[in-house]
């Protein structure tokens, strides 16, 4: 239990770039007492710094965390937020479905039986995990490569996405906040996810419970604009205002 909530320390670090004591409680649903615990533990090892009450990664391991990483990171959850979004998906849907570790369970998940279906994708990685089924169309953005995740932004990625409407959009995200909305932490895939959401009837959120009430840097979408958001059990319940906010919200 110990190890796990360290680990999960580490990860929120690793997606936020630095958080105070007192978010990290909230996020993790314990005392302060016990994340500072934590805390001196995990930079006694080297694996995180502490500054004047905050707490971000040691210097060397600020750069971004490859795809396959994340993936690894709350996986069963991810899956179980995948396989409930998959199943949206209907026969002769259009669909957006954009790049990350939970958006690519969701490609993971969806039915072979699955016909006329339409997927338009800025990552590289759901592409490939699409090819296996007969019935599903994929459309790939194109644009830049950025390898670590996979993904395809600007310039030229918008050109396409301006060109098509989606009956839904799987968004991925690094924060959902009743006030600020959906966050992603890197600017250039915002980007792309901002004009998918408008190129939309429907967004349904993708996130795990550590994204919940969280600000990221990069703005996408208001979240009134969210039809569904779909996240996974955990200690605490999501965010009150998060609930009032969102009309659907399925916790798997």
């Amino acid at each position: 239990m110990i190890e796990g909530r360290r680990s999960e320390i580490v990860a929120l670090v690793r997606q936020h770039g630095e958080l105070s004591v007192t978010e990290l409680s909230g996020l993790l649903g314990v005392s302060e007492v016990t994340v500072r615990s934590d805390l001196n533990a995990l930079a006694q090892a080297g694996h995180v710094r502490r500054t004047r009450g905050r707490v971000s990664l040691p210097l060397d391991l600020r750069r971004e965390a490859p795809l396959e990483t994340s993936m690894r990171e709350f996986a069963a959850a991810k899956r179980r937020i995948g396989q409930a979004a998959a199943g949206l998906v209907r026969s002769g849907d259009t669909v957006f479905l954009d790049v990350g570790s939970t958006t690519s369970e969701v490609a993971r998940a969806l039915s072979p039986s699955l016909q006329d279906v339409t997927v338009v994708t800025n990552g590289l990685n759901i592409a490939l995990l699409l090819e296996r089924l007969p019935g599903v169309r994929v459309i790939v953005t194109g644009g830049t490569l950025r390898p670590l995740q996979h993904s395809l932004v600007s310039p030229y990625a918008l050109d396409v996405l301006r060109h098509i409407h989606a009956d839904r959009l799987f968004l991925g995200c690094n924060g959902v906040h009743a006030a600020s909305g959906v966050t992603n932490a890197n600017h250039e895939e915002a980007e792309v996810k901002r004009l998918m959401a408008e190129q939309t009837s429907e967004v349904v959120v993708v996130a795990d419970h550590r994204k919940l009430g969280v600000v990221s840097r990069a703005f996408i979408t208001p979240l009134d604009r969210v039809t569904t958001l779909i996240t996974d059990r955990a200690a605490t319940s999501p965010p009150p205002d998060v609930l009032d906010a969102v009309k659907d919200v399925r916790v798997v």
